[in-house]
Parts: structure tokens; sequence; C-alpha cells
């Protein structure tokens, strides 16, 4: 994705492709960390909202909190994004993950979350200096957490968001899952950036190409990504998201924006 004039990123990163500058190196992993200190590098904290609608989380991955709601209420989603729009910079790129109970040969369950995350809801650089603390401004990027399945209906809102161009949603195999949206729901999604080319293209490392989110965070951001099993086979369809299910989601998602966040600055 590239910066263009007027701060947005392109669409068509494809065939732009010949302009990117490219980078030789790539972030250092981490040094070996033992599993205190693995367990340490996320966190949650529930807020414990006294609504049935939805619940608020503060997910913490390393040094970065993301701010957290999950609903299956369709009002409650059409609020989030109500406050998500092109006009603001730090909202055009847009993580997109799904998750769904895993198959099995006889049964292909539907999606059962969709998870969005996008920048701060503050319209201005964030490249400021550590530690800035702006009065009333919140720099947290935001993630939407969707149990789409068991809502009660689809917002319009939504389909137009996903539906529209000037909004760029990026992930790992994201071609596959917003065809299993528009299988399942009949959600389009208009313009999708897989990281795997990006990154490829911004660092010139062809190997990328063949990475999965876990191996392309350590690349690209330098932090490790914990992926179990024990999670990420789970029950996607239950109604009450575990913790562990819910800090997942919510980083997988703001993994896939920050990786992009962080190419668009490279390649700016």
């Amino acid at each position: 994705m590239h910066a263009t004039a007027d701060g947005s990123i392109y669409n068509r990163w494809n065939s732009k492709r010949s302009v990117w500058g490219r980078f030789s190196t790539l972030s250092k992993p981490n040094p070996r960390i033992d599993q205190s200190q693995r367990r340490m590098a996320i966190s949650i904290v529930d807020y414990e909202l006294p609504y049935d609608t939805h619940n608020v989380y503060g997910v913490s991955f390393y040094n970065d909190r993301v701010h957290t709601m999950v609903t299956s209420n369709s009002a409650m989603v059409e609020s989030w994004l109500s406050n998500v729009t092109p006009a603001n910079p730090n909202h055009r790129i847009v993580g997109l993950d799904v998750e769904w109970r895993p198959n099995n040969r006889y049964h292909h369950n539907p999606i059962a979350t969709l998870q969005l995350c996008t920048g701060p809801n503050y319209p201005g650089s964030l490249q400021i200096p550590a530690g800035t603390v702006l009065p009333g401004v919140s720099l947290d990027p935001n993630c939407l957490i969707f149990q789409v399945l068991h809502s009660d209906w689809i917002p319009h809102s939504l389909s137009t968001f996903l539906a529209n161009p000037a909004f760029t949603f990026v992930g790992v195999g994201i071609e596959s899952d917003c065809e299993k949206l528009l299988l399942d729901y009949r959600l389009r999604v208009a313009n999708v950036v897989d990281l795997r080319g990006l990154a490829a293209d911004r660092l010139g490392v062809w190997e990328l190409r063949n990475f999965g989110l876990k191996r392309l965070a350590s690349a690209v951001l330098g932090k490790e990504l914990e992926k179990p099993k024990s999670v990420t086979l789970s029950r996607w369809d239950s109604q009450w998201l575990t913790y562990a299910q819910i800090q997942y989601a919510a980083v997988d998602a703001f993994i896939s924006y920050e990786i992009a966040r962080q190419l668009n600055l490279r390649g700016a």
C-alpha cells in the first residue's frame, strides 16, 4: 500500500508494485523468552459493562492496548461503525479476520465471529513521541468482535463498510476469508490486500509470501505471537467467548492492521 498525496493508501497495490521501495532487512525477532514472559506479553482487562448488548475489554499485546468491543447486537455494530470514516487516515487500513467452529468431514460450519481492527479515532498523525498524553484523546486502536452467528440481523452499514473501496482490508489468507463471508452471509469485501505479498514486496524478501501471521509478526514487528491449538480449534460458535478467545481474536486483527500500517510507513 502506498501513501497518496492526501495520505490515503491506494487500492490496487498489485498494479504499482514496481514503484514501491524495497527493504533488504527484516525486524530482528525478540531474543528467546521463557513462557512466563510470553504470558506477560498479552493480557486482558474486562470492563464488565452492565449491558446485555455488548461488553468492552482492554487487550494488551506487548506495549499496545487494543480497545475491544464484543457483541452480537447489530445496533452496537452500527454504533461502532459510525465512528469509522475514511476521512480519518488512521481508519483507512482495517485488519480483518474471521473464526468459526472447526469443520468435520460431514459438516462445514459458518463463520461465527468477524473481527475488524482500525487505528485510533484520533485523526492526527501517530508519529508522536512515546509517552505523549493528549487530554481527552485515546491513541488506542479499536477492535470489533462481531458474533455474527448469534446476531439478530446483518446491519446494512456493515455491508456498506465492507464494500467501500476507500478502506483497505488486510490479513493473511484474506481472500479465502472473504469468500467464506460472501458464501455464509452475502457480505462482499471490495478492497483486500494479503499481507504476505505486501510484506514480500515492501521488504524485498520473496520467502515472506509463504509466511503465516505468526511468522510475519516476528519478521515485520519483531514480536512473538502465540497461536495455541486449544484456542484456534475451540468452540467459536459459543455464545459466550472465553478471555483466551477474545484475546486471540483481537490480537489477530490488530496484528494484521499493525503490520500493514508499519509496511505502509516504510514505503511512504
